[in-house]
């Protein structure tokens, strides 16, 4: 059954193509009659005596129908043929033309033996002719199919829209949009910096600009939404277009620069546009990494992933699964995401990567020695970590079990069995921490840094920022809250984070676990801070929408042990530079192991009295950058007031 529904399927695509060998045909046959009655007297008198002229004609219609057939004149589209089709068609009559030469003006009279003029004006005049009538068919089709076509686009389109590049990318949006017979957008205007295109037409739409005027063009305008469609624009100019368009009130989305060549008429770029998310939004050029350099550090080696279902985690998994490792162990407590994970990766890979997940808890020292004898990873990553500030505020013990204890299980254990590298992440919460979650990561770091005694193995610690988009992160819960309506929350209205994307965040991890040839601390050059509101801000307008308008921003106050502000991690007094002009070592003073065992003593006998008001005062006495956030809160407002009345 299916295959008689293919077969039916093939004829009903292939007769428009062999009528229109038909058409040619007739197209040809015309030609030549008119060419015929055109013709000097003396060609004619030759061509009326008996029937000549017929083999004449049916030599024509045969070398031509070949040659057109020979050059796949008839393989593509009617609706679709460009300079390349055309050009096709002239060559295949340029031949034909050549062989009849050949064949009746040089061989034929050698083979009868007899002279007669070959009449060559006949054929060429013809050739042209048919060139031209062919031309003209297809162009009055395509004419009349496209009039149609934008009859009834004018019909159902009344979303009024602009994009943002009049280059192949936007009018290959706009020639989607015309083909669908369910788009509603109407495109009125394209913006392009391109001088030559400014004041132009494209495609019958006018480019009112270029992309510095769109919120000039547009604040007032009826136009509902914006598509960049720029594949070449640099981050840079990209938030810049951004910025412009926001001041619109008009929907804003993107054309992903990967899908920006995607070939017209496959019908996929519309969906590929999405809304423009907060990395499109981060104060600095994505930073890219030393690809070469990773393959190599993680090639045929066997990789184990603590943490390996969080957000960092699965990131980093995935990456680790492009760099051909050996064997990719995860490990995590929580199974849902792991399990999800697992799918994920053994769909894409199948059983070219050696996968394999467990289940468990960094906090059981006797199943991390299990796990390391069973599998023996050269390279660790360890995510596993509790990260929410809030409710490890709430509860100490769990951020010293887990974060502390965790940590200290997994590294002692790496470097017990030899492993190559073992690499902390770390978040910059563990400058000068305000609450126990960034003063546990900090203890995280303090335990990495004392077990230098393991000379076969390297331990580094990264510390980044705020990841977007990550599990509890603010991006998601404004995203959600976006959905609903609004409104939108955060904790203060002065608030300023440090932010980086996860795969950033993710391939800084690998490359610092690559470059680190000592006990280390990488930090990332996060560029300038983000102001949360001006986030929460932008976002609203990126929707089409005014923010305390149409969707209102309400503080919540300060959550236990948040900043206003993380420490700026960029000091240059304490960081050394590497050969990658965004990646520095901080200098860090060394910790003994018998010192640091010590702490862990104290660290167990204060879980025992259950009291959090005493573990935090003993991560006070361990860490001395532990700070209350009242402290620290009080001068950077100051800081900040004092910064706004210059």
């Amino acid at each position: 059954m299916s295959s008689n529904r293919t077969k039916g399927t093939a004829k009903k695509s292939a007769l428009p193509r062999w009528l229109m060998v038909w058409v040619d045909v007739f197209i040809i046959a015309v030609a030549f009659f008119v060419a015929k009655e055109a013709m000097p007297d003396n060609y004619a008198q030759y061509l009326y005596s008996g029937y000549i002229w017929v083999f004449h004609l049916f030599a024509l219609l045969f070398y031509t129908t070949f040659f057109l057939l020979l050059f796949r004149c008839y393989d593509s589209l009617w609706r679709y043929q460009e300079s390349q089709e055309f050009m096709k068609q002239f060559l295949a009559l340029v031949c034909s033309n050549g062989l009849m030469y050949l064949t009746n003006g040089l061989l034929l009279p050698e083979v009868i033996g007899a002279k007669w003029e070959y009449p060559q004006f006949l054929h060429m005049t013809t050739a042209a002719l048919s060139l031209l009538l062919m031309w003209l068919f297809r162009i009055v089709y395509r004419y009349l199919r496209q009039t149609a076509r934008m009859r009834d686009y004018a019909k159902r389109a009344s979303v009024k829209i602009a994009i943002a590049g009049a280059g192949d990318a936007g009018v290959s949006l706009v020639d989607e949009m015309r083909r669908d017979p369910d788009c509603i957008y109407d495109v009125v205007c394209f913006f392009d910096d391109d001088p030559i295109k400014q004041r132009a037409h494209v495609r019958g739409i006018p480019v009112r600009g270029d992309l510095d005027s769109i919120d000039e063009y547009l604040k007032d305008s009826d136009v509902k939404e914006i598509i960049v469609a720029i594949p070449s624009l640099s981050e840079d100019r990209m938030r810049q277009v951004l910025q412009q368009c926001s001041n619109t009130h008009c929907r804003v989305r993107i054309l992903p620069s990967i899908f920006g060549q995607i070939p017209s008429d496959t019908g996929e770029l519309m969906s590929k546009v999405r809304d423009v998310e907060a990395a499109d939004l981060l104060g600095r050029e994505a930073v890219v990494f030393n690809n070469s350099e990773v393959y190599d550090f993680l090639s045929g080696k066997v990789v184990m992933v603590t943490g390996g279902g969080g957000s960092i985690g699965s990131e980093l998994c995935r990456q680790i699964a492009l760099h051909s490792p050996r064997r990719l162990v995860v490990v995590d407590i929580y199974e849902n995401n792991a399990y999800d994970l697992q799918q994920e990766l053994k769909q894409k890979y199948g059983n070219s990567l050696d996968l394999c997940v467990e289940i468990a808890s960094v906090r059981d020292a006797a199943k991390v020695d299990l796990l390391f004898r069973r599998y023996r990873p050269n390279i660790v990553f360890h995510a596993a970590a509790h990260k929410h500030v809030p409710l490890m505020e709430g509860c100490p013990e769990e951020a010293i079990k887990n974060n502390v204890f965790g940590t200290y299980n997994v590294a002692n254990t790496a470097g017990k069995y030899g492993a190559e590298k073992f690499v902390l992440i770390s978040t910059d919460k563990a400058v000068n921490p305000t609450n126990v979650m960034g003063a546990s990561k900090r203890l995280c770091e303090m335990v990495v840094q004392s077990m230098q005694s393991y000379k076969n193995t390297t331990f580094v610690a990264v510390r980044f920022g705020n990841v977007l988009g990550s599990n509890g992160s603010v991006i998601p819960l404004f995203k959600r809250q976006l959905a609903q309506g609004g409104p939108l929350t955060l904790t203060d209205r002065r608030i300023i984070r440090y932010f980086m994307t996860i795969p950033e965040a993710s391939q800084l991890v690998m490359q610092a676990g690559a470059m680190a040839e000592r006990c280390q601390v990488f930090v990332l050059d996060m560029g300038e801070p983000v102001k949360i509101l001006t986030l929460a801000e932008n976002l609203i307008r990126m929707a089409g929408l005014t923010p305390y308008v149409d969707v209102d921003i309400i503080e919540t106050g300060l959550r236990p042990g948040e900043k206003l502000y993380e420490e700026l991690l960029m000091n240059s007094d304490t960081l050394t530079a590497t050969k990658y002009n965004k990646i520095f070592i901080e200098q860090q003073e060394d910790i003994s192991r018998e010192e640091m065992d010590k702490n862990l003593v104290r660290l167990r006998e204060v879980l025992e009295t259950e009291s959090p008001a005493e573990i935090v005062k003993v991560m006070r006495q361990i860490v001395p950058t532990f700070k209350t956030p009242e402290e620290v809160n009080s001068q950077a407002a100051n800081k900040l007031e004092h910064a706004t009345s210059k």
